[in-house]
């Protein structure tokens, strides 16, 4: 009965099983040993190590001096992996181990050679392998910035990309605090981003400016996402980054483009802005060569001259600082000091189109921080709509508040109108109503590039045949105190 449970337990052991004794020789194997090897219990027990298994792998494995070590200390041996091929099937991977059977009188009677067939799973582990090597890959020729970090905000990995933007290499700041690198225009913008994943919300793209090691600055483009676990905790996170260096130019390029259609439109109504002036200038230049020496007639004209020639020059200096290509550089600006600017260089348009403005400035607004030509760009392209969207004697209310540390900006008129459907893709690029050679369809485009980039927002409200209303929202300056 006891030999009978001996067999039954090693049948059911679902590694292969060889018992040797101390010539070497097999004296027992189980039946998952038969089915794996393809022999049979007569060509096995009985036989030498060395004649069941290829003497080649034997030597390599050093399976015969092992076997002897377990019987002389008597200590069991974890022995290790061997690729074995029985004879018409293919060749699988084992990881065998050596055990002790120890009689009554504390001596080693036999020892146990155990195989566990582990080739799936090294054939898993392989495939696990590959795709490992094959995701660093991807996240090392990605030509977005990709970077990995702890709850704790410490970089966990570090791409090329980054690498060759900010010069930093991944060795050096893997475990450093990711603020601390690099060095982001708004760190704590940053922080918050970081905080909020941790707290589960959600966040939009995100625009911000990083350094690299040369002092310089690279705008980028982030967007996070969370690393959850299977119960939903958050266990990293996951920053995309884009270079926005080509964007940059390619916009800074069609900001210009529309810059120079708003100068073809504006050239006629510049051109008679700046005949007025020369007009004046013409006249009294008659008079002061008839009347020269009279003292009455040479002052009141000599100062017309002075005032017109002051016009002339304020007008062409507008028009030049719009016409000018410049940097992003951010000021402390007057908002009405910029509408006034736009509506000097507009007054003839308008007045040609039959417009009548009214403004309705709010008192004492603070000042914002922003780019002047640019804003003043979004401004000129917004009384532009005007005069386009009005067909006969219209009117231009441009109305400014302060609510909630937000400078709101109206722009109202009475023209057509704008469909429904337009509404949602009318700041779309090349998006146009106008007839083919009238317009780009890049004014309103660029118009939400800039003011996005203020960090504010503009929206239109408009019914078909009741005109339209853009309003602009835009945050009041604040000192890196009061943030």
């Amino acid at each position: 009965a006891y030999k009978k449970l001996c067999n039954g337990i090693m049948s059911s052991i679902p590694s292969s099983v060889l018992i040797v004794d101390e010539q070497l020789k097999v004296i027992l194997a189980n039946r998952n040993f038969y089915v794996k090897s393809k022999r049979s219990e007569s060509n096995t027990v009985g036989r030498s190590i060395s004649e069941i298994f290829p003497k080649v792998l034997v030597e390599y494995t050093g399976m015969t001096e092992k076997i002897k070590s377990v019987f002389k200390f008597g200590e069991p041996d974890d022995g290790g992996e061997m690729e074995y091929r029985a004879p018409g099937l293919p060749t699988r991977v084992y990881y065998y181990r050596l055990t002790p059977l120890i009689n009554s009188l504390s001596k080693v009677e036999n020892v146990i050679l155990l195989m566990d067939d582990v080739s799936e799973r090294k054939r898993l582990g392989e495939r696990v392998r590959r795709a490992e090597e094959h995701l660093a890959r991807v996240v090392e020729s990605a030509n977005d910035i990709i970077i990995s970090i702890d709850p704790e905000g410490k970089i966990i990995s570090w791409n090329g990309t980054i690498e060759r933007i900010t010069g930093h290499k991944s060795a050096d700041v893997k475990g450093l605090f990711i603020s601390n690198i690099l060095a982001v225009s708004d760190s704590d913008s940053f922080a918050s981003k970081i905080k909020g994943l941790l707290k589960k919300k959600k966040f939009s793209v995100w625009e911000s400016s990083i350094l690299n090691k040369d002092g310089e600055t690279v705008d980028v483009s982030w967007s996070f996402s969370a690393i959850k676990d299977e119960q939903g905790n958050v266990i990293g996170i996951v920053i995309i980054g884009r270079d926005l260096t080509e964007r940059k130019i390619l916009e800074a390029k069609l900001t210009q483009s529309a810059k120079m259609a708003s100068l073809g439109i504006m050239a006629g109504g510049v051109a008679h802005e700046i005949r007025n002036p020369l007009a004046i200038i013409d006249s009294c230049a008659q008079i002061l060569n008839k009347q020269a020496n009279d003292k009455k007639v040479r002052g009141p004209a000599v100062e017309k001259i002075r005032n017109a020639t002051k016009r002339a020059t304020e007008i062409v200096n507008n028009l030049l600082k719009f016409a000018r290509q410049s940097e992003f550089a951010l000021e402390l600006l007057d908002i009405h000091h910029v509408i006034d600017n736009a509506l000097s260089l507009m007054k003839n348009q308008l007045s040609i189109q039959h417009v009548k403005l009214e403004t309705n400035y709010g008192f004492n607004l603070p000042k914002i921080h922003g780019n002047m030509n640019q804003l003043q760009q979004v401004f000129m392209n917004l009384i532009l709509n005007t005069c386009n969207a009005i067909k006969e004697q219209g009117l231009l209310r441009i109305q400014t508040q302060c609510i909630d540390q937000v400078i709101s900006i109206n722009f109202t008129d009475n023209g057509i109108g704008i469909p429904e459907k337009n509404l949602s893709i009318i700041f779309d690029p090349f998006f146009t109503t106008q007839p083919v050679g009238k317009g780009t369809g890049l004014g309103l485009s660029i118009s939400y590039g800039i003011i996005r980039q203020h960090g504010g927002n503009i929206e239109v409200e408009s019914e078909p045949g009741k005109g339209a209303t853009f309003s602009i929202k835009l945050p009041v300056y604040r000192k890196s105190s009061d943030k």
